[in-house]
């Protein structure tokens, strides 16, 4: 479900071509010090408005990457105000994010001990092995992926301390179709949350044919001394494509998940960037790998590696100024978007089986959101009114 932030009717009047280029540039900069430290000189800084760079890094998560940027960039690169902005913003960010570390090891405390095979995903630590630091973008809340069958035995072992499953992802939609739960305690200190997982994809885009096969390929990071399971190399990209394919689903801004892609795919040799293309064909997740490299490419500049080559043939009909909007700024009423089941049908790699299966899939989601999730909201709606 698409999510739109009150600040994109504001940034959709304004416009912000040039703040939109700035945070392109900063990210280019990141990404490329040498071809990129040029870029920031192309608008003067007083003509950008720091409002709207702070709104477009902060819906984008990339503020924390702009911060680095500008640090790396010429003196003067920063209107006036933002460096302080940002500055603020990472210092929220580690509070959050080392708030989340805590959580994380109490999680694998607890799982641990009840012998539930599970795995991290996404955060802190995720964010440590492609940038080699914990607090690159906020992470309100902790996400683990388990199997379907170890599903109800890893909530029943989270409630055991202390959290309970929030009353907006209780029905069938959420656990059937989405197959996540959100989990809360709120100790009166703070309210501390986990998203549990047994599926990786919304439906409306092609979902991993073998979850399971996430949770046996993990590796582990070591945290405080304690060793912590993550998702491997090749699936940390292939879920970082997974969330910008919902993003683009959602019409939702996801330049971070991009800047991930972009990270995690610079960690492949030749030779692993051959396996994780035919690691994403058995996953059914080819196209969908291809759709981040193709937005990595056109947000950050080409790369000229064979993933990067493979990638170019992804939604061809959408040219490259119209994607690279529809990636940081979705909110332009000038985007002329695809329909949705024409990026379905090339995410499944226009395979009608294919399309069919995953075509229906979504259809009974969207039926099962409207029995179920309607009446919550009434309900809700009556009990606050």
């Amino acid at each position: 479900m698409a999510v739109q932030d009150a600040s994109y009717d504001r940034l959709r009047a304004a416009g912000c071509a040039d703040e939109v280029a700035y945070v392109q540039a900063c990210l280019r900069l990141f990404f490329s010090p040498a071809a990129g430290a040029a870029d920031l000189g192309g608008t003067p800084a007083p003509a950008i408005s720091v409002a709207n760079v702070a709104d477009i890094a902060r819906l984008n998560k990339v503020a924390v990457f702009v911060l680095k940027a500008l640090a790396r960039g010429t003196t003067g690169a920063a209107p006036a105000g933002l460096p302080a902005w940002l500055d603020g913003y990472r210092r929220r960010t580690m509070a959050m994010n080392a708030a989340c570390i805590g959580d994380s090891l109490a999680f694998h405390q607890v799982l641990r001990g009840r012998q539930i095979d599970f795995i991290f995903l996404k955060g802190p630590l995720q964010q440590h092995v492609l940038y080699g630091d914990h607090f690159m973008k906020p992470s309100g809340d902790v996400d683990i992926l388990v199997s379907p069958a170890g599903f109800a035995a890893a909530r029943d072992a989270l409630r055991s301390v202390g959290y309970e499953v929030a009353s907006k992802s209780r029905s069938v939609w959420w656990v059937r179709f989405l197959g996540e739960q959100h989990m809360v305690r709120d100790d009166g200190v703070r309210a501390a949350t986990v998203d549990l997982h047994h599926r990786l994809q919304q439906p409306g885009s092609p979902s991993p044919r073998d979850t399971d096969g996430f949770l046996r390929r993990k590796r582990e990071v070591e945290v405080a001394g304690t060793a912590m399971p993550l998702i491997s190399a090749s699936d940390m990209l292939l879920l970082s494509c997974i969330s910008v394919a919902k993003a683009f689903f959602n019409r939702e801004p996801c330049a971070g998940y991009v800047c991930d892609v972009r990270a995690a795919a610079n960690r492949l040799s030749e030779a692993e960037q051959r396996k994780v293309l035919d690691h994403a064909a058995e996953q059914g997740l080819a196209d969908t790998l291809l759709l981040g490299l193709r937005a990595a490419d056109v947000l950050l500049g080409g790369t000229a590696t064979l993933l990067s080559d493979r990638a170019t043939r992804i939604l061809a009909r959408i040219e490259n100024a119209d994607l690279f909007h529809m990636v940081i700024a979705p909110w332009l009423s000038s985007l002329r978007w695809p329909q949705r089941r024409a990026v379905l049908w090339e995410l499944c790699g226009r395979e009608p089986v294919r399309y069919l299966a995953e075509a229906g899939w979504a259809a009974s989601a969207d039926l099962s959101r409207r029995i179920f999730e309607r009446p919550a909201a009434i309900a809700s709606a009556r009990g606050n009114g």
